[in-house]
């Protein structure tokens, strides 16, 4: 029959055949077969539109950035000056009205050290430093912080060992992270520490539930200091910006475009540095983890 449809359906055909006519008896064929060795020239495969969705794809991601651009526009134009009049140019002006120097260095010191071990953020306190004492100095002060205060809660945890890992058994798939730190020898323990210190993984309940693990003090300090070295100069240069941003606030005329533009690419190179080294250490867990299954 010249015009058949759905004809040959066979077992071994992955899709159904369609079979179409073409006047002189013999056919065409729509499908694709699961015998790949047999290639029909008459044979038409249906490929899925890519053109389509690559072009659909691209036209969201532009919508994105329209939105995401308004947003930086309102954000920045009324949201940052009513932050800045309202909340950071008045805590400046009692820091600097109410601390000498070197009381705030010892303020920001002992806040950093103390904070993680009570479940307080201790990022604002690094925006201080940022503010007052810049990337020397200021670096030098939290990183100071930060080994006192990632070392408290791993003795202080180490009190409470077995309590934590039952705790830890409640939440397999945190655990199986936190595990990682206490596998291997030194220096595979000081790479772990370091990949969940850059990870998103919650700052605080590491360092306690760290001690859970049979990971050594060494390596969970080292990897501790040098994990957090991105979230420092990101919390120094956020700092700095809003000190920048707070001073020409203050005095009511705006910044210069060359101020604008350093201060924009400098802010975005450093979140977009810190995004990428995130992704790779997210990467590099799985891949640990990956290994330690098989």
């Amino acid at each position: 029959m010249g015009t058949g449809l759905f004809d040959n359906m066979n077992a071994d055909d992955s899709v159904v055949k369609l079979e179409m006519g073409d006047g002189n008896g013999d056919y065409v064929r729509l499908g694709q077969s699961n015998d790949r060795g047999n290639c029909d020239p008459g044979r038409i495969e249906l490929a899925p539109p890519r053109n389509g969705r690559s072009l659909w794809w691209w036209v969201k991601a532009f919508l994105l950035c329209i939105c995401m651009g308004a947003l930086a526009v309102v954000f920045l134009k009324w949201v940052v000056p009513f932050f800045l009049d309202k909340e950071v140019i008045p805590i400046i002006n009692w820091e600097m009205e109410t601390f000498s120097t070197p009381v705030l260095a010892v303020v920001i010191f002992t806040s950093v050290a103390l904070f993680p071990s009570i479940f307080l953020p201790s990022t604002p306190s690094m925006w201080v430093a940022g503010m007052t004492f810049g990337y020397g100095f200021g670096f030098l002060l939290i990183i100071a912080g930060v080994a006192v205060g990632v070392s408290l809660p791993y003795f202080i945890g180490s009190l409470f060992h077995h309590k934590i890992q039952r705790w830890l058994e409640k939440y397999p798939n945190e655990a199986a992270i936190i595990k990682l730190a206490g596998e291997g020898n030194w220096f595979h323990q000081f790479r772990a520490v370091t990949l969940i210190r850059i990870s998103p993984f919650p700052y605080a309940i590491f360092n306690y539930a760290v001690v859970a693990t049979n990971v050594e003090y060494g390596p969970y300090l080292l990897g501790s200091l040098l994990g957090v070295v991105p979230e420092i100069f990101v919390a120094i240069y956020s700092g700095i910006l809003l000190r920048t941003l707070a001073d020409a606030t203050q005095e009511r005329h705006s910044l210069s475009t060359p101020q604008v533009i350093f201060n924009v690419v400098g802010f975005g190179a450093t979140v977009g540095a810190t995004v990428i080294i995130t992704m790779y250490a997210k990467r590099r867990l799985k891949e640990l983890q990956e290994e330690e299954v098989h």
